[in-house]
Formats: structure tokens, C-alpha cells, sequence
């Protein structure tokens, strides 16, 4: 029996083309830069939250989208902002709360400003730094008092 050399080529070429594809776009993958930015989902260090991180204008927001245990379990009804100073805003619900206010850009892959946390309804001076595509460094400071948690990039 024969061997056809064309006719072999011309039904090797497809798979051959396929390997080519699938070996390029794995290594492209693997050289992809890592994000600059924050913007995205984020999961909190405790992994009971998602905020998302969007531009506003020439700050950055931070809104909560995604609560662990969304219902509190003594009222049996959606969590929320109940221990904010201001009587008015307590009913607000904590998916949808807006965590960081006026973050603005500081230094490279650095935002300052202030960070709302729900769980004493205070406002903190923050910094919030992108250590890598990954991970986000969220620092809260009560004078010289610092505390900070690293976040993970998550899923939307």
C-alpha cells in the first residue's frame, strides 16, 4: 500500500494548525501582564464580602455586592448599615454600600483617602495599593493606629 504524501499533509495540516493555536495562545497566557488597576470584584480577607472596585471619575469607588450571610440572623431580614452615626442612613442595606470615599490616586498602584467599615460605622483614612494582579492592600488608620487586610481578585 501506497502512502500519499499530499493527501497525508492536507489531513495533517488541521491538527497540526490546532496544536499551533492551543501551544501560542498557552503561552501568551502564560506571559500576560498582570492587571495595573483595581478595578474588578475583590473578596475580602475574611472571604464574608465582594466589593467592587470601579473609576469614579478620578477616584476610585469601592461598593459592597455580595455578603457571605446577606439576612441578619436576629431579624431575619436583609443586613444593614445599623450601627451608622447618622439615625437615617441605618435602614440603608450593606449590599450596595459604598466603602471607599474620595480614593485618590497617591503614588503608583496607590489610592488614599477614606474607607467606610459597616461593622462600626466609622470612616478611617485609608490607602488601598495593588500589590499584583491578585491582591489588594486595604489599610484603615485611627490615628497613628493601623490595620490592614489583603483582598483577593474574585470572580463577578
Amino acid at each position: 500500500m501506497r502512502i500519499d504524501p499530499v493527501r497525508t499533509a492536507i489531513y495533517a495540516f488541521p491538527v497540526v494548525l490546532a496544536i499551533t493555536v492551543v501551544l501560542v495562545h498557552g503561552v501568551a497566557a502564560g506571559r500576560a501582564k498582570p492587571r495595573t488597576n483595581p478595578f474588578g470584584a475583590w473578596l475580602t480577607q475574611a472571604g464574608d464580602a465582594k466589593v467592587v472596585v470601579r473609576p469614579c471619575g478620578a477616584a476610585i469607588c469601592g461598593k459592597v455586592v455580595w455578603l457571605k450571610q446577606p439576612i441578619d440572623s436576629v431579624t431575619g431580614k436583609p443586613q444593614t448599615d445599623d450601627k451608622n452615626p447618622d439615625p437615617s442612613l441605618r435602614t440603608h442595606r450593606i449590599v450596595g454600600l459604598q466603602l471607599f470615599l474620595d480614593m485618590l490616586p497617591s503614588t503608583p498602584n496607590s489610592w488614599s483617602g477614606r474607607v467606610y467599615n459597616a461593622d462600626d460605622g466609622k470612616s478611617y483614612a485609608s490607602t488601598v495599593t495593588l500589590l499584583d494582579g491578585a491582591r489588594l492592600e486595604v489599610r484603615g488608620c485611627a490615628g497613628s493606629l493601623c490595620g490592614s487586610e489583603i483582598w483577593t481578585r474574585a470572580a463577578r
